[in-house]
């Protein structure tokens, strides 16, 4: 089976009921997505599959043959943080990190669709993900930031 996963066409000899997280940690190396609840319900394994954010954790990976998948590992580019990074960084969105992959690639989704969110947007957009540090308010205040910082466009 082949995926292109961020940018990369890959060969995968994989199950393909197997979830997709586990192929992109065990088989590609990509640990930033990360297992969290393991039943799609805290976004720490969110993933974009062309753009839109699914939860790794229980896609088939069969289902992401033929589709563009994007990790937090495709982000950085040429050593500058995609300005959703950035700005997690400059409003200290972030305790323990667990769950700063999965909101991170939730708001990049988010910004692709919609470059100046409300904040009702946001918190809209980041439903289903769960920081268990409770940093809600400067996670909002990041994709705020990012969205002035044109986060639609990197």
């Amino acid at each position: 089976m082949e995926l292109v996963v961020n940018g990369v066409r890959r060969s995968i000899a994989s199950d393909p009921e197997r979830p997709l997280l586990y192929v992109l940690r065990d088989e590609l190396n990509l640990t930033g997505a990360k297992y969290g609840c393991g039943e799609g319900q805290c976004g720490a394994c969110t993933v974009l599959l062309d753009g839109a954010p699914v939860r790794s954790c229980l896609t088939p990976v069969k289902a992401a043959q033929g589709k563009a998948v994007a990790t937090i590992e495709s982000l950085e580019q040429n050593g500058r943080l995609h300005p959703v990074q950035q700005a997690f960084i400059e409003e200290d969105a972030m305790q323990c990190g667990y769950c700063t992959p999965g909101m991170i690639m939730s708001s990049v989704a988010l910004l692709k669709k919609n470059a100046h969110p409300t904040e009702a947007e946001i918190r809209s957009g980041l439903q289903g993900n769960i920081c268990r540090c409770g940093t809600y308010p400067r996670i909002v205040e990041a994709v705020r930031r990012a969205a002035l910082m044109g986060g639609r466009n990197a």
